[in-house]
This record gives C-alpha cells, structure tokens and sequence, in this order.
C-alpha cells in the first residue's frame, strides 16, 4: 500500500520499504488540483529502497483543515450534557445540514511527534480521534488521514457561539502520519479507532470507536462543504468523534496523545499548555 508522506525532502511516496521523491514544486495543493483519476497516478512513481526522513503534517501551509460536529450519537449525548441545551444538538443530529466550521490552516497543524495544546483559560481538555477525508478541487475523496481535533469542552459547554474560541488555538490541530490513497481503504464505514492518553509513562485514559458509527455519510459532508464555497487546492475535512473522555478526565503538560485509525496508521504527539505550544 502506497502513502503520501511530507518529509524535509518534500512531497514523498513510501510503501513502507522503498520511497520515491515528487517532482520540484509538487505540494499538496498542486495535487488537489488534479482528478482523482490524475491523483492516484501522479503517485505511481517509481520507488527505490530506503528510509523516510522524520514525518511533518500532511499538509501545505496554505491547505484548509475543516471539521464536522455531532456526527455520532455519543458525540450528541456529550454535547448536550456539557452545554445542558439538549434542544441544539438533538437537532442538529438529525438535521439535513450537518455542523461544519473551520479548523485550521495548514501552517498551524502540528504534525507526528509535534506538541498539541490546551488553552491557559480552560479546564476540561480533550483530544478527538478523527477520521479526515483530503478531497481534491472537484469536491471527491482521493485519500484518509488521522486529524485530532483537541478541543476545549469547558468553554464549549459555556455557550455554543464560543465553539471557535473551543476549537481554534495554538496547537488545537494535528494530522498524519500520512495520506492513504482512497483506493486502498475499501470501506471507509468500518475503521476501528483507537486513543489513548499516557501521563508519566503510564495510561491513563484509553477510548475505542469504530466508524461504523458515523451517522452520516462522508461524501454528503463533503457535498456541504463544497456547497457554499471552492477550494481549488483542495480541502481536508474532518469527520468527527465518538470516542472522548468524560469530565474525570483532561489534558495536562507532558501528556501523550496517541491515536490509531485501522488501514491508515498512528498519529502521536506531547501536549503543551499554552501558547509555548
């Protein structure tokens, strides 16, 4: 199975043995821009053995992260509990349009191994293990990534208009450890996820889900977020969580978050409090 990498050296392909270099002044952009038949072609170099340089995010500087909320049942019950307006979420659950808003640009995704953040004036932090659809300029899926989607619920749960102050910080975004070709995950509805939070060498919270569990259907959030707008570099979108820990449980300096998406890889990163993040 081939991956799209983002090293030092550039845009890479790896099938985990051999790596083959993207031409000059390939980005992700670029390759957005193309169909998804000229996408999966484009990759198709020829690779030769060897080793891959240390992982960045998946991204470009200027790639637009994007975000879907309350697309799994738990998700609606958290939501509901922590902001005690059951009425908002119940029906955004069930409504046509799904929740959608912006994450992140790409020059502030954290990559593998890079520090997330929680916010100074926060008090319930949280990471959120995400499917991430990387859709090209025509609005079709060409490839899956890990994103999470660290998030405030105590400022959340405050008011729902203080959702982007929840959601968009310093460090509230990572992605990777790569991109996998659409083509190479056959059902997208039956990914186990995994995320564990380690403090001190030890666990001390772990949360299973599957996306099976997705009450709604990933070219359909892919359809919303192309309705309104154009993205002729592409997107990336993420689809959302069901797998976050309850109130007993938050961020803390020096924890480690490690998310695993069946077919696609491990994404792990330190937690910083603050803006050093």
């Amino acid at each position: 199975m081939r991956r799209l990498v983002k090293t030092a050296a550039g845009w890479q392909v790896t099938d985990g043995e051999s790596t083959g270099t993207l031409p000059p002044g390939t980005t992700l952009g670029s390759l957005l821009a193309l169909s998804a038949e000229d996408f999966a072609e484009a990759l198709a170099i020829e690779l030769t053995p060897g080793e891959l340089g240390e992982l960045r995010a998946p991204v470009d500087d200027d790639t637009e992260v994007w975000a879907a909320g309350v697309t799994y049942e738990v998700s609606r019950e958290a939501r509901m509990e922590e902001s005690g307006d059951a009425d908002v979420y119940a029906r955004v659950y069930e409504a046509e349009r799904p929740e959608l808003f912006f994450k992140s640009v790409g020059h502030r995704v954290r990559g593998p191994g890079e520090p997330i953040g929680v916010r100074e004036d926060s008090a319930w932090d949280v990471p959120e293990p995400e499917l991430a659809l990387v859709c090209n300029a025509n609005g079709e899926i060409v490839g899956y990534t890990i994103v999470n989607d660290v998030s405030s619920r105590s400022i959340e749960g405050e008011n729902p208009l203080y959702l982007p102050q929840a959601k968009m910080y310093r460090g509230s975004c990572a992605a990777g450890p790569w991109i996998v070709p659409a083509k190479d995950i056959p059902d997208p509805y039956a990914l186990g996820i995994t995320v564990a939070i380690h403090r001190a060498g030890e666990l001390r919270w772990a949360g299973e889900t599957s996306t099976a569990r997705l009450h709604r259907r990933l070219a359909d959030l892919v359809s919303w977020l192309y309705r309104g707008d154009v993205f002729p570099r592409g997107a990336v979108l993420a689809t959302g969580t069901s797998a976050v820990p309850g109130p007993d449980v938050t961020l803390e300096e020096d924890d480690e978050v490690t998310i695993m998406i069946e077919g696609i890889g491990t994404l792990r990163n330190p937690v910083r409090r603050g803006r050093s993040a």
